[in-house]
């Protein structure tokens, strides 16, 4: 080995080393930060709120969700309507803490849309209360063993799960799902409103980028299913590899791939979305598939998938005549923190 390929391999092995250091203190920020707001939510509320708000970290609850009305799916928690405006602003800090500036602003548009479909659906038999939105923490926020948060109603379930948050942290967020009814309002004083819109223009370039021969691989069927296909399954394996490989795509159709993954990602905040991205890369970008399946045209209903080995990415827009859109990013092995607690009792003595 000459002297040059030994200093090249000392540079590479201090960037690997400094990018690891910089992921772990990053994530052990942001567990801290999730922690310190948890805590003071938790502070803040009466004993019955509290009984409420806070469950034990193995509590089957911590596994329950959905993204349907609460009436069809009665849920567990503290509500937003059930708090003081000084509570109210504790819990959003915490969702903050999980959510970067533009997921944020995404999640409480989202919940903004109630108010919309209480005009569209005036009589209707949902509440479409903007304020019934659960907050729930599970375990006790802090630096030692599991924990983890949720908020989650209509249209809206996200969560994180903490392990060891002063050493080696490592916080997870899968299942994630997102929803907007209307997709797109047309009228109104939201009127333009596109909540998901990015989610949804990104895909498309992707498919519009490709040649024909391409799109007859990449396009699965000329009609979209109903929903999406793993609904709220607390287990999920990968769905048929069907679609385009990322190593099919010529560079700059790989690149928007990428770019279709980074929307995604960057709801959350930055190390967490790092890390999502950092997992996809580590389980072979060459593997991902982007499928689609409907209409190619704005306004048609459609459906969209990538998935990878490790992760599956859904985002289905038909009812409501191609106007409401899911959404959901889950992970194989890491959905409600199993490959986080997995990798915490193999670290630790118990």
């Amino acid at each position: 080995m000459t002297r040059l390929d030994a200093l090249r391999l000392t540079v590479a092995a201090t960037l690997v080393t400094t990018a690891i250091g910089g992921a772990l203190l990053a994530s052990q920020r942001s567990a801290a930060a999730m922690a310190t707001a948890a805590g003071q939510f938790l502070d803040s509320l009466t004993p019955d709120q509290r009984a409420k708000a806070a469950f034990a970290f193995g509590s089957d609850d911590r596994l329950r969700w959905h993204f349907i009305p609460n009436e069809t799916f009665p849920r567990r928690g503290l509500m937003l309507k059930d708090m003081t405006e000084p509570q109210r602003r504790l819990a959003h800090d915490l969702l903050r803490t999980g959510l970067s500036a533009s997921g944020y602003r995404k999640v409480t548009t989202i919940i903004g849309l109630e108010d919309v479909l209480k005009v569209v659906e005036a009589g209707g038999r949902f509440a479409r209360n903007k304020e019934e939105y659960f907050f729930s923490i599970f375990g006790t926020p802090g630096a030692k063993g599991a924990w983890g948060w949720r908020v989650e109603g209509h249209h809206v379930s996200v969560r994180f799960t903490i392990s060891d948050g002063s050493v080696a942290s490592q916080v997870a967020s899968s299942p994630m799902f997102l929803g907007s009814n209307p997709a797109d309002v047309r009228e109104g004083p939201q009127k333009g409103t596109r909540v998901l819109g990015e989610e949804e223009d990104a895909a498309r370039a992707l498919l519009q980028a490709l040649t024909p021969e391409q799109q007859k691989t990449a396009i699965i069927s000329a009609t979209a299913p109903t929903d999406i296909l793993t609904m709220n399954k607390n287990d999920i394996t990968p769905l048929p590899a069907e679609g385009i490989l990322y190593s099919a795509l010529q560079p700059a159709q790989q690149a928007m791939l990428v770019r279709l993954l980074e929307v995604y990602t960057s709801t959350m905040e930055a190390d967490v979305a790092a890390e999502r991205m950092a997992v996809a890369r580590r389980g072979g970008l060459e593997q991902v598939r982007f499928a689609w399946a409907g209409g190619v045209t704005r306004g048609e209903k459609h459906y969209y998938r990538v998935q990878g080995p490790t992760f599956l990415i859904e985002f289905d827009n038909t009812q409501n005549d191609g106007n409401h859109v899911h959404s959901v990013w889950r992970d194989f092995n890491g959905d409600f923190g199993r490959d986080v607690l997995r990798d915490h009792l193999a670290a630790v003595a118990h």
